[in-house]
């Protein structure tokens, strides 16, 4: 993204941001609720109009095309709130997304065996699943479309501990294969920092901290948080 300004009508909420995700690698942006963190990864979907500045994928200016265009081009969202479509066993929800493609089949084993929980849950619904369940489930439906580019809004919200460590594992075992790049907006700093390689801080609308990831970079992090 490129010197992005985003607006819900007249008000401007995302000012000027820049950030480069790198090939095969993780990038985590952090900040309080209302720094405009979501709407950001909004207007990289599609799903708010930029109002200055640029989208780019893979070098190419998709600041024009619609979600839906987005997606074809590589591009996958996994939403805040563990989604999914309530009624359809886990099955029928990987099915889907995967029915129509040419590795559909391929492509839901390779997901499960990403998230192996999933696999005794086949014939549940997933209304019925928990939040961590559902959670690995949305993640699995996105990877299915075979992205290079994955965006996930806080996929640690209201987990347990071990599935916050499971998808953390899942995370860096995709960037390792190569022809992935992931996009993290997460306030849990621990888990960010351990699964990003660099980090943007968001306060009201703007980025007022970044630098490389790892543990050794919570201490800055927390300390822009305080600001």
């Amino acid at each position: 993204m490129e010197s992005v300004d985003v607006a819900y009508g007249r008000t401007t909420v995302v000012h000027g941001v820049s950030l480069d995700v790198p090939s095969d690698g993780v990038v985590a942006v952090m900040g309080h609720n209302g720094a405009g963190k979501t709407t950001l990864l909004r207007a990289a979907v599609g799903l708010l109009p930029v109002t200055r500045g640029r989208v780019l994928l893979d070098g190419e200016d998709v600041t024009g095309l619609a979600p839906h265009q987005r997606v074809r081009r590589g591009l996958a969202y996994v939403p805040q709130g563990q989604q999914s479509f309530g009624q359809l066993t886990t099955a029928e929800n990987l099915r889907v997304v995967a029915d129509g493609r040419r590795r559909g089949a391929a492509l839901v084993d390779e997901a499960l065996d990403l998230f192996p929980a999933l696999k005794g849950l086949l014939g549940r619904r997933a209304g019925l699943l928990s939040g961590g369940q559902r959670q690995q489930l949305a993640i699995a439906r996105a990877l299915i479309t075979e992205p290079r580019l994955l965006i996930l809004d806080e996929p640690t919200e209201g987990i347990q501990p071990s599935v916050v460590a499971e998808i953390e594992r899942t995370i860096l075992e995709l960037t390792r294969r190569g022809g992935l790049s992931v996009l993290l907006v997460e306030q849990h700093v621990g888990f960010a920092l351990d699964a990003a390689g660099r980090y943007y801080v968001l306060a009201s609308g703007r980025v007022t901290a970044q630098g490389g990831g790892g543990t050794g970079a919570a201490v800055d992090v927390r300390s822009a948080l305080t600001i």
